[in-house]
Formats: structure tokens, C-alpha cells, sequence
């Protein structure tokens, strides 16, 4: 598939790359930071969307489409051939367009990376391949303890939910399965929950400097949060269950003597991703973690992308100012690699 990629690469005009992205997510931090690195801009986006992207003026062209999965069709995906565009992909393009592999448009990254992100078994295997601690798996009948349940690919932790023990866990699957939030065993996963800070943590690998780069950390906002303002006695007369749908992102700065373990997990991550996945890792990826009360920290998801909690970090975040020594978040930074990949003759290493 690759080598397919980059043959429609060469016949780019390379004094004429666009970059381009779907209209969802983090578009407005990609596109943003195509055009302060000098790049024209391409937003692929429905009808009621557009009107982000005219307001904040972050796109040259528009091409509207009446679903994301549009971007499939031949005509939509010759267009941004013909016009040299290269797309930046994020959690939409998982979530709402599933096979990656059916776009032909070259991609700055790996999307064979972003297919293993999907499944959850894969991603255990990663983490633990590059001796990362992870949360214990359960089955329902071996739930003894607090336990989260998690689905397979990008829902934005729509649908999870906590459980004690194996009838509370059918109790509420049941009901979810009801509302057409979820649809069966096979796609979830059963973790025990790790008491403690969640942290999602964003970093960028350059293949053109070969070093990994800690762009931003954030903090999820959700509606389990708002749990806090009720009262304890009337959570247990209401019988409250709020998801984990992400609603925003706070900004977040670590403990110093807390980002030995956070890098040394990055950079296994990485080693570990040239070996499933060649050539591996490229540009934007997340951990997503949580530090119990002893300060270990387990890893329990790796996205292989842009994360939208990077939005937080424009125009910087303290770790990409103290490493770049000017204004520089994670959309910026990709266009920054991709012009350093221009000007070394070397943009192939970084498409797929």
C-alpha cells in the first residue's frame, strides 16, 4: 500500500503542496499551523461545519461534502490528488471513515499505525512490547474491584462506563446496548481501573531530526466530572451513570522528576512501532496515562495521530517553547516537518 502512496506522491508538484484535513477534531490547529509554516489549506467539511472554518479563516479552499466518508469517492479524492494535497489525519478519520487504506491520497504519517490504534488487543501488545505498564484485563466474571469499560477505536469515551462486579457490569451494558451506544462483547475491552491523575501526554517523532519531541500534555473535561456538584445522597436515589464522552481539554504541566518515566515511554513506544509497522513511528502521537498515589504511571491507550487534546497547546505549551523557543503546537509542528522534508528531498519519509 505504501509503495502505491508513494507513487501518487511523485507525481506532486512539490512546489505546490496544500495540506488538508477533514473539518472535525483538530483541524483548526492543523490548519492553522499549515498556514503560519507558508502552506495553502484544504478543509474537506459538511455543510454545518463550514461555518467554523470560514469564521476562523483557516482554510484557502473549501470542498464540502454531505458525509465524511465522501472523501472515499474517486472524484473527491482526485481533486485533492490533482491539487497536491497532503492529509493530515485525526481521530475522525478512524472514527467516521474506518478503511484507511481505501484513500489514496498520500497521509503525513503511518496509517498502518493508526489501524492498530483501533484495536485494543494490538495496543496491549505495543505497550507491553515496549515494557510499559498497562492496566490489568478482566473478563466479567473476574470483576472483584473497580473496573472501567472501554470501547474498540475512536468514540471519544463515548459509551464507557465504571462497574464493581460482573451483574452490575451486564446491568449496565444491557442498557447501554439498549440505546444503541454499544452492540456487543466482542468490542469492548474490561480494564481495572487505576485510581489516580490521568494525563494524556502528546509528543511528536521527527524522522527528519530523529529525536522525540514532548509537544503538549492535557487533561480530559468529561461529564462524569460534574459527579462533583451532586450530592452523595442523591447520586444513590438517582442512580447516576455519566459517560466518558470528552466534552474539552484542560492544559496540564507535570511534576519535573515525573518526565524521566514519561520520555523513556515515548521513545520505547516509538522503537517498539518501527518493528510492527514500518517505517514507524511518524509525527504526532499520545499516551494516554494515569499516575496512582506511588507516582507509577501506567499507559492504558496510544494513539497513533493528532490528538485533540493538543488544542490546548496553541500557540504553545511550556515544553514546546522551552524546545523550539517560539510559539510552536502540534499542527505547526507537523508543518514544520513537512517543509523540512521538502527542503531535504526527503518527503517520502514521512507520507503514507
Amino acid at each position: 500500500m505504501r509503495e502505491k502512496i508513494l507513487k501518487v506522491l511523485e507525481g506532486y508538484d512539490i512546489d505546490k503542496i496544500k495540506i488538508g484535513t477533514l473539518g472535525s477534531h483538530s483541524a483548526l490547529n492543523i490548519l492553522t499551523g499549515a498556514k503560519e509554516e507558508g502552506f495553502k489549506t484544504v478543509c474537506i467539511c459538511r455543510k454545518r461545519e463550514r461555518i467554523i472554518y470560514e469564521s476562523f479563516g483557516v482554510a484557502d479552499e473549501v470542498v464540502e461534502v454531505s458525509d465524511f466518508r465522501d472523501l472515499l469517492k474517486d472524484d473527491v479524492q482526485s481533486w485533492l490528488i490533482k491539487n497536491n494535497v497532503i492529509l493530515i489525519p485525526h481521530g475522525s478519520f478512524n472514527a467516521y471513515i474506518g478503511d484507511l487504506y481505501k484513500i489514496n491520497v498520500p497521509f503525513f504519517g503511518n496509517r498502518d499505525l493508526m489501524i492498530w490504534e483501533t484495536d485494543r488487543n494490538k495496543q496491549r501488545i505495543w505497550l507491553e512490547s515496549a515494557g510499559l505498564k498497562v492496566p490489568r484485563r478482566l473478563k466479567p466474571e473476574e470483576i472483584d474491584r473497580i473496573a472501567i469499560v472501554k470501547y474498540h477505536g475512536a468514540m471519544g469515551g463515548r459509551g464507557y462506563f465504571l462497574t464493581t462486579d460482573e451483574r452490575d457490569f451486564y446491568r449496565k451494558f444491557e442498557e447501554l446496548k439498549s440505546r444503541g451506544i454499544v452492540k456487543d462483547l466482542k468490542d469492548l475491552e474490561i480494564q481495572e481501573y487505576v485510581v489516580g491523575a490521568n494525563v494524556y501526554l502528546s509528543f511528536f517523532y521527527s524522522p527528519m531530526m530523529d529525536r522525540v519531541e514532548l509537544i503538549s500534555i492535557d487533561r480530559r473535561y468529561e461529564p462524569v466530572d460534574g459527579l462533583g456538584r451532586i450530592p452523595a445522597s442523591v447520586q444513590i436515589k438517582s442512580n447516576v451513570t455519566p459517560t466518558y464522552t470528552v466534552i474539552g481539554n484542560f492544559p496540564l504541566v507535570l511534576r519535573e522528576s515525573l518526565l524521566v518515566k514519561v520520555l523513556e515511554s515515548a521513545k520505547a513506544v516509538v522503537d517498539v512501532s518501527k518493528e510492527i509497522a514500518y517505517p514507524g513511528m511518524v509525527g504526532p502521537f499520545c499516551l494516554e496515562a494515569v499516575f496512582d498515589d506511588n507516582a507509577e504511571m501506567f499507559v492504558f491507550e496510544v494513539s497513533a495521530r493528532i490528538v485533540a487534546g493538543t488544542n490546548v497547546g496553541i500557540p504553545n505549551s511550556p515544553y514546546s517553547y522551552i524546545l523550539w523557543g517560539e510559539n510552536m503546537y502540534m499542527g505547526r509542528r507537523i508543518a514544520r516537518e513537512i517543509r523540512m522534508a521538502i527542503e531535504s528531498d526527503a518527503l517520502e519519509e514521512v507520507i503514507y
